[in-house]
């Protein structure tokens, strides 16, 4: 075939997607969140469907679909047309942690399996103690562990979860033991500590703001290198005598892979605007996220980086899911 025909045919085969592209969004689109109703990403993707739905005059309508600590939602994504109309609120989890905990047990790949979107937020995690505690600070905390191997016993939301791989890691590079205890959700967890059966709850910054509220719990260091607007006042572990400290629990935006690359800079476009506005910014930064958009490269960038640092993280930890 000659060039120029072969750049006609080209055309021809490309036209109905760019067509599609073009006239993208005809009907509602799907913004699955792999939790239920009430958590962050549940508030992200509210957000985010009520500004970008406003700005395409099509609806887009939140789908929680929790599962198999979020399986079910990714792999639901994974195998959607690849057209613009299923879209997925993913977290550290399912796009950092699982590719090591639950290699083998999960049919899609974070990189190879979805079209990356733009990055959505980072929430800081905590490490939470009841307000009677004597350990005012992470360098108070680690006197104790390193005094007492074994008998500080921290909480999570589970095994694999943020919390449990941010433990992990504290544990890691302050050299200390501490005892994991998972449970089913932040809710027990955060009972265990307030009935005096854990020492240290580690959790996301939005968890823990009631409590901290109240007066009964106090934070005594955040996971990233910056401090949470929420908690202005307690230090950074970077700050507490960890240097280079940095771990978040993050959410992004994907779709299945595939998809055009129009509708992904559409995409991209309308996100990063609907939570860079000012309302938007503010109800979620009251309820601990740090807002953080993305190019769709950057995030298939931030993943890679985030795979391999949570990988040695699990390791570590030696964690394992049935």
């Amino acid at each position: 075939m000659k060039p120029a025909a072969a750049a006609v045919a080209a055309v021809l085969v490309l036209s109905p997607s760019l067509a599609a592209a073009q006239k993208y969004p005809e009907r509602p689109i799907r913004l699955i969140i792999q939790s239920p109703a009430g958590g962050t990403a549940d508030l992200i993707a509210r957000v985010i469907a009520q500004k970008v739905g406003d700005s395409l005059g099509q609806q887009v309508v939140p789908d929680n679909r929790d599962g198999a600590a979020g399986t079910v939602s990714a792999e639901i994504t994974a195998a959607a047309a690849p057209n613009g109309y299923t879209l997925l609120v993913a977290s550290v989890s399912l796009m950092a942690i699982n590719v090591t905990l639950r290699a083998g047990k999960t049919t899609y790949h974070p990189e190879k399996s979805f079209t990356h979107v733009t990055l959505a937020g980072k929430v800081p995690l905590a490490l939470a103690v009841l307000s009677s505690y004597p350990a005012k600070s992470l360098k108070e905390l680690i006197a104790i562990a390193k005094a007492k191997p074994g008998a500080i016993n921290y909480g999570s939301a589970g095994v694999g979860s943020s919390n449990h791989i941010t433990g992990e890691m504290l544990k890691t590079e302050a050299g200390i033991d501490m005892t994991h205890v998972p449970y089913k959700g932040g809710a027990p967890a955060m009972a265990a500590l307030l009935s005096n059966q854990l020492e240290v709850y580690i959790a996301t910054v939005p968890t823990i703001m009631p409590m901290v509220n109240a007066g009964r719990i106090r934070a005594i260091a955040v996971s990233t290198l910056k401090r949470s607007p929420a908690l202005p006042d307690v230090p950074t572990m970077a700050e507490s005598g960890l240097p280079g400290f940095d771990v978040s629990s993050w959410f992004c935006i994907v779709g299945p892979a595939g998809m055009p690359k129009p509708i992904v800079a559409l995409l991209n476009k309308e996100i990063a605007a609907a939570l860079a506005s000012p309302d938007a910014k503010q109800r979620l930064t009251a309820a601990g996220v740090n807002v953080e958009t993305t190019t769709p490269e950057g995030l298939s960038a931030f993943v890679r980086s985030e795979i391999v640092k949570m990988g040695k993280a699990v390791r570590a930890s030696g964690a394992k899911v049935d």
